[in-house]
């Protein structure tokens, strides 16, 4: 057996067992008969991706998931692949054209998709590379890519289905319209951004009343031109008499448009009247729907204004001839005034420039199975972590509106659509876009291909990564879904995302799966995924988040090789409690790489303290034990290790793995090192009892590395196997973890009898223990060994302290420690043996003592406080577990104890 070193050296162990596992094969998704699944998909990164803290933090967890389901014994697999994420990647090759002063058109489309497909061969499996850097243990032999020509068959079958059905139709419609790409974007491709400008006045003269007017405040004077009329609120006594009167349209071609009433304009809202530009706005799109109205287009598709805007407009930037028609309104006297204003407005996430609501002809998708995937998540069949996040899933479900899914781009699954050639296609209406003699759907195409013209547009990208949990496995091909495991692996288990893409892909993967898969089977077999854990926003110490363009996101790599894989792994999920946002803090990452020193140096000094024996299985230490000599220390150690095997069991029942890791961390660093082998570093020197005391270590040790393999793998097995805990079964995910149920039955811990008694004793001394440390501390007496204490405290405490006296001094730090009922005047605090104080006789500045008392009674009102809303909450106390509810209770009754204790000392002190 190798001898551990003196210093954990994480890069070079995290290069030596990856490239084991791998080459062992050991992250295989096998569908094994006997073996429970358990299946992740990974959510495919952009190919143009590089790892990022929010990546870092979502694939942690899904590792944290898949290793410990090895652990358990079932067939695991986590898929990885990425997307091919059209318009970025699409933005990023154009970016290198320019470069070579040519764009894509120089090129032509097949060119410029074999550039593209270059480009994804030579750069864009980075991030998946940075993710074996982080110990992502997917099955990479399944890697899968959403432009593979397998999973396009799917996509584009998929579009087939779905336009013969009904559901897919081309249609002219409001759009977030980039006019940098010129293509629509999806919402999620939108950045809101702060933008200042102006809100200008803008009267409107009443046609059949010269010099009488209507007001109005716009933030964009330019689409004046595409005016077609103004609403007022119905009901608004300002405007009654006026609505079907005509106004005159102020710039732009001359026109007369109407006053019209709609409910949906805010009265309170600058003069409560309302330009109506259905083309320039999805709120007026929807009024002029419902009145009727003709849109007006005046933007051309790179943002410029057209003929319609009239001569003096035509052909100017938005942005230059925004200004030029404020003076133009100036000049005829219809601007009344211009006040600065800042407001939110959309930026295109790529290009970087304010989007334009437009009206374009695209295709459409109606949702199918919508009653379906809302009954998924209402009836528990699929359960969201948190639970919140379901009810803003129903929401969206409950006020859907139909997908635009075509992009014009060239990088994509160009969409399965053909054309008679000489046809207008814009000019076609919808129900000619269904007649066959006029548009052909179909995978292969047209036989007469030359009478056939193909539509230019793609898929939206999330209209090919909405099949991903089930198109990932062979669908639809029944040969290659069972060479994979589909009936194995499908439904997923988990899947590990980021609330804001509930409703592009989350919802939206419900309801492919429930329309395409198993089409004659239940509901629960044809979902996606039983589980969705959100996880958090991770954001800078002011509460903004993270990005490049902000320069607030340190560098993963940085992290990793600073601090270790494991470091950076444990210490982010230390700060993620379960869907709340992060506050990255690089200490705490510090703090994971200062763990895995704690546990090398633990386990190295395991190692010094005697031979190791057979540490094979759990079987062969458990040979080694003599239960007789178990001392109280022995019984408490097994009695925490017990509960924290129990808490990380239901942290993971929960998803709640910032508490796992938490627990994890007091149990080894608290229970463990600083009591348990401080205490038997005495018993190490007899003889009689060193063999039985290094016996209990190996098995503690044994329990604690599984319990933290799924956290930090590399440091784990690399102590795994120098500890001898290998035996024949290789790596340790090979070892099945023994959980809660196993582990224990009432009042055993894997069969050995603890003692509760000794164990509650165990756990007031180290209270005690703690707080004396800490009363040295405040007074500068940390590192004396010679300190006094006196211990007020009742006869069955004082029968527990005394029988520990030598150890508790030995910890403490103390000469004596003497039983005195009078105690008053000298600094103190309460423990649960007693009332401890420090005996600085006349030494004792009383000034200060009594504001430390005081600040403590302050500390602790509040915490007071804190524990009685809790309980007082009836939320916490319909959902949390009677065991918690419980724990908050005995911990108030201990606080208000305290508090009433050290108030007496306060108060004795005069």
């Amino acid at each position: 057996m190798a001898e551990i070193s003196k210093s954990y050296e994480a890069h070079d162990i995290e290069k030596k067992w990856y490239a084991a596992w791998q080459s062992a094969g050991a992250f295989s998704g096998r569908a094994e008969t006997g073996k429970p699944p358990y299946t992740i998909v990974i959510p495919p990164p952009n190919v143009t991706g590089v790892l990022t803290m929010g990546h870092v933090l979502n694939n942690t967890v899904q590792d944290i998931l898949i290793r410990r389901a090895r652990l358990e014994g079932k067939t695991a697999l986590w898929l990885p692949g990425t997307d091919h994420a059209g318009i970025a990647t699409q933005t990023v090759v154009e970016r290198e054209l320019r470069k070579q002063k040519k764009t894509r058109h120089d090129l032509g489309r097949d060119k410029f998709v074999e550039k593209v497909w270059e480009w994804r061969e030579e750069k864009g499996g980075i991030i998946l590379e940075q993710l074996r850097r982080l110990g992502a243990s997917c099955d990479w032999d399944r890697t899968q890519f959403t432009m593979d020509p397998a999973y396009s068959q799917a996509v584009l079958g998929v579009f087939v289905d779905l336009f013969k059905k009904g559901y897919i139709y081309r249609g002219k419609r409001m759009v977030n319209w980039c006019p940098v790409s010129q293509t629509a974007l999806s919402d999620e491709e939108v950045i809101m951004k702060p933008s200042k400008g102006f809100l200008w006045q803008v009267r409107y003269e009443l046609v059949d009343q010269p010099g009488q007017y209507i007001t109005v405040k716009t933030t964009r004077p330019e689409t004046i031109p595409g005016d077609v009329a103004i609403a007022v609120h119905p009901d608004d006594p300002r405007y009654t008499e006026l609505i079907g009167k005509l106004v005159r349209r102020p710039l732009g071609p001359a026109a007369e448009i109407p006053i019209i009433g709609d409910e949906a304009v805010d009265r309170e809202f600058g003069s409560g009247a309302l330009k109506i530009t259905p083309a320039h706005d999805k709120v007026d799109y929807e009024i002029g729907q419902r009145h009727g109205l003709t849109a007006l287009d005046v933007l051309n598709a790179d943002g410029t204004l057209n003929e319609l805007a009239g001569p003096d407009l035509a052909g100017m930037d938005r942005f230059v001839g925004r200004k030029r028609a404020a003076e133009l309104l100036n000049e005829s006297g219809a601007l009344l005034e211009a006040e600065p204003y800042e407001n939110n407005v959309g930026f295109s996430e790529r290009a970087d420039v304010p989007i334009e609501p437009r009206l374009t002809w695209q295709w459409w998708l109606k949702y199918p199975r919508v009653e379906e995937a809302m009954a998924a998540v209402r009836d528990g069949h699929i359960k969201f972590y948190p639970e919140r996040w379901a009810k803003v899933y129903q929401h969206w479900l409950g006020n859907l509106q139909d997908w635009c899914i075509s992009r014009q781009l060239w990088w994509g699954h160009r969409i399965p659509v053909w054309y008679r050639k000489g046809l207008e296609v814009e000019k076609l209406t919808e129900a000619e876009l269904r007649d066959p003699t006029k548009l052909h759907v179909s995978l292969q195409g047209p036989s007469d291909p030359e009478n056939w013209v193909q539509e230019n547009d793609v898929l939206d990208t999330w209209a090919s990564s909405w099949l991903w949990p089930f198109a990932t496995l062979g669908w639809p091909d029944e040969a290659k879904m069972k060479a994979v495991g589909f009936d194995t692996f499908y439904p997923t288990t988990t899947l590990v995302t980021g609330p804001d893409i509930i409703f592009f892909w989350v919802a939206r993967m419900i309801m492919a799966g429930l329309e395409f898969t198993r089409p004659d089977e239940p509901l629960e077999r044809r979902i996606p995924f039983r589980n969705v854990y959100f996880t958090g926003i991770i954001r800078d110490q002011q509460g903004r988040k993270m990005s490049k363009s902000l320069g607030n996101s340190p560098d993963p790599l940085d992290l990793i090789a600073k601090y270790g894989a494991d470091g950076l792994r444990f210490g982010i999920i230390s700060i993620a409690p379960q869907g709340q946002d992060i506050r990255f803090q690089e200490d705490r990452i510090e703090g994971g790489k200062n763990f895995c020193n704690k546990l090398w140096n633990a386990c190295r000094f395991r190692q010094m303290s005697g031979p190791m024996s057979d540490n094979s299985n759990q079987g062969a230490i458990m040979a080694r034990l003599v239960p007789a000599q178990f001392d109280a220390d022995d019984h408490a150690i097994l009695d925490r290790l017990l509960a924290t095997t129990r808490e990380v069991d239901r942290c993971f029942v929960e998803f709640e793995f910032s508490a796992a890791v938490q627990a994890l961390y007091g149990f080894f660093w608290n229970d463990f090192c600083d009591w348990y082998v401080e205490v038997s570093k005495s018993k190490l020197q007899d003889a009689a009892v060193r063999d039985n005391c290094l016996a209990l270590q190996d098995l503690v040790l044994r329990q604690t590395l599984l319990l933290l393999h799924p956290f930090m793998p590399f440091i784990t097995e690399e102590l795994w196997q120098l500890l001898g805990y290998a035996g024949e079964s290789g790596f340790i995910e090979q070892t099945k973890i023994e959980n809660a149920s196993s582990v224990a039955t009432a009042g055993h811990t894997m069969g050995l009898t603890i003692d509760q008694d000794a164990a509650q004793a165990v756990g007031q001394l180290k209270t005690l223990v703690s707080a004396a440390r800490t009363l040295k501390a405040e007074r500068g007496l940390g590192s004396r060994r010679d300190t006094r204490f006196l211990m007020k405290a009742d006869e069955a405490a004082w029968t527990i302290i005394s029988g520990n006296l030598a150890k508790i001094s030995r910890l403490i730090g103390a000469s004596e420690i003497v039983r005195q009922d009078n105690i008053e005047g000298a600094p103190a605090t309460v423990t649960p043996l007693g009332t401890i104080a420090v005996d600085l006789a006349a030494n004792l500045d009383v000034g200060a003592e009594k504001i430390r008392l005081a600040k403590e009674l302050e500390s602790l009102a509040k915490h007071i406080a804190g524990t009685e809303a809790r309980l007082a909450n009836k939320a916490f106390t319909h959902k949390a577990p009677p065991a918690v509810i419980e724990g908050a209770r005995k911990q108030l009754a201990e606080q208000v104890a305290k508090h009433v204790e050290l108030a007496r000392l306060l108060k004795a002190m005069g």
